[in-house]
């Protein structure tokens, strides 16, 4: 039987700390308990169980290409708005899951409006 190897990002407690480097990102406790990131109220990524998934808003093109890796499915629930659930199967390494994430946070906030954006200093 073969033990899974969590990196720190797929950790509640890694999880958090990287997210609350965001510029104006929110955690909240929701759903199972999962660590939820927000930016002016809209999710933009998660982690489903500690350890477990980091679940995420990507691009189409990152959309296509990342659901083609081993540990990369469409998030369940989310699929239809562009998310993808990273496991530790996957080949992404910790750098680049940050990169996604980071991604991810700049996509939600730019689809908040003016009005949102301004109060949070974006």
């Amino acid at each position: 039987m073969s033990v899974t190897t969590y990196p720190p990002i797929m950790t509640r407690a890694g999880f958090e700390a990287f997210i609350l480097t965001l510029p104006k990102a929110t955690l909240v406790r929701q759903w199972r308990d999962d660590s939820v990131a927000k930016i002016g109220g809209k999710v933009f990524a998660l982690l489903d169980r500690d350890p477990g998934e980091v679940w995420l808003k990507v691009s189409e093109m990152a959309y296509e290409l990342l659901t083609e890796l081993d540990g990369v499915r469409p998030a369940p629930y989310f699929a239809r708005a562009g998310w993808v659930a990273i496991g530790a199967e996957s080949p992404l390494s910790e750098d680049e899951v940050e990169a996604y994430l980071r991604e991810a946070h700049r996509i939600v906030a730019g689809k908040l409006t003016r009005k949102v954006r301004a109060e949070l200093g974006l």
